[in-house]
């Protein structure tokens, strides 16, 4: 990749035609050219999982997909990269509770598809944040010392929910447009109950972007909330750690952990009335 963007043979692949404009977000390697979008591949195997489920998937009077492009010899990679039509709209990270109603319809319309077996063998920072968050098998000595991760997991109880495939990163790659439903894209795939997702976009709406902590209250009648907003965080900050980046920012997340804490509070609190 240069700062032209894709190289000439990977936009003749893909039938791409006019100036590279880069876009805003991701990684900073992400180009439209014409009505395409195009990106460096993070994983072969995952791309063509995903193009594929995406590729079959019905239209929805309730969301957008950027339909994934195969290239010239019937591949969904050129090169190392991806590509899909470009699709109308912006992300406002504000609009928290339509971005989860979004990605609850997003996530009725592939809930029947089955686990794909990359999710077994998928190693990054992130994967490491969602298994932590799970109480899953982990490498050992991975994590840094943090006393607001030791807290979070002090709020961790088992849950039994159903689980299938889901957006892990909902609230930033929700993108509104007027009069057209809203547009998911840039799929992270995870095998984890729909409301975790719901939580994660909760937790980022919160943690970064202003969202008071009314929005817990609001979505208090999806089953396990509270649990599954302490996995959210943990999630977060568990990523955070692995990655190697600076010591977590505890401070944009101690009030959001503040009132994660007491909604489970009163939620225990409750049960044991009853």
């Amino acid at each position: 990749m240069t700062d032209q963007g894709p190289p000439p043979e990977v936009r003749a692949a893909f039938g791409a035609q006019g100036e590279a404009v880069r876009l805003a977000g991701g990684k900073g390697g992400t180009w439209r050219i014409g009505d395409l979008v195009l990106k460096p591949s993070e994983g072969d195997e995952e791309v063509r999982w995903r193009s594929a489920v995406l590729a079959a998937l019905p239209e929805s009077p309730h969301f957008r997909i950027a339909r994934p492009v195969r290239a010239a010899d019937g591949d969904w990679l050129a090169g190392g990269w991806e590509a899909a039509r470009a699709v109308a709209g912006q992300p406002d990270q504000r609009r928290v509770d339509d971005v989860i109603r979004t990605g609850a319809a997003f996530h009725e319309a592939v809930a029947a598809v089955p686990r794909p077996s990359l999710l077994d063998t998928r190693d990054n920072p992130w994967e490491y944040g969602n298994k932590l968050a799970f109480g899953d098998d982990l490498p050992p000595a991975r994590r840094r010392p943090s006393a607001l991760l030791d807290q979070l997991l002090t709020y961790r109880r088992p849950i039994a929910l159903p689980e299938q495939i889901v957006h892990g990163d909902l609230l930033g790659n929700v993108l509104f447009a007027d009069g057209l439903p809203p547009a998911v894209i840039d799929w992270p795939a995870y095998w984890r109950p729909p409301a975790w997702a719901s939580a994660v976009a909760a937790v980022d709406a919160m943690v970064w972007h202003g969202v008071g902590t009314g929005v817990i209250e609001r979505w208090a009648h999806l089953p396990e909330w509270g649990q599954l907003l302490v996995r959210a965080a943990v999630y977060r900050l568990g990523t955070w750690d692995a990655a190697g980046w600076p010591q977590e920012p505890e401070e944009p997340y101690r009030p959001v952990v503040a009132a994660i804490a007491g909604f489970v509070a009163g939620q225990t609190r409750s049960s044991q009335v009853r």
